[in-house]
C-alpha cells in the first residue's frame, strides 16, 4: 500500500514539475482529447447498457438517451437527472425490462 501511495504522489507532483520543461505537440493534445472522449462514451455504453454480465433492458439506456438529448440542449443538471430517472421509472413501471 505504500508503494502505491508513494507512486500517486509521484505522479501528482510530476505535473507542477514539469510545467513549462516538457512541450507536448499539439497533435498528441489532439489524439488525447480524442481518447479521453472515447474513454468516457465506452464507460457510458458499457454502464447503460450491461447490469451484471448481461444486457440491462430498454429502460436505462432509454433515461441515459433522454439525459444525454437533455444535456445536449443544455438543461439544467437538475433537469437532466430528474429527465432520465423519470424516463427510466417510468419505462419499469409499464413493463419495459
Amino acid at each position: 500500500m505504500l508503494v502505491l501511495a508513494v507512486g500517486t504522489y509521484a505522479f501528482r507532483l510530476t505535473g507542477p514539475a514539469l510545467h513549462g520543461r516538457v512541450e507536448i505537440p499539439v497533435r498528441v493534445r489532439e489524439l488525447l482529447a480524442g481518447a479521453a472522449v472515447v474513454l468516457l462514451v465506452a464507460l457510458l455504453a458499457t454502464g447503460a447498457l450491461t447490469e451484471g454480465g448481461g444486457f440491462a433492458g430498454w429502460a436505462r439506456p432509454t433515461g441515459v438517451l433522454v439525459g444525454g438529448v437533455l444535456a445536449w440542449r443544455r438543461a439544467p443538471f437538475a433537469v437532466v437527472v430528474l429527465g432520465a430517472a423519470a424516463t427510466t421509472a417510468g419505462l419499469r413501471a409499464v413493463g419495459v425490462g
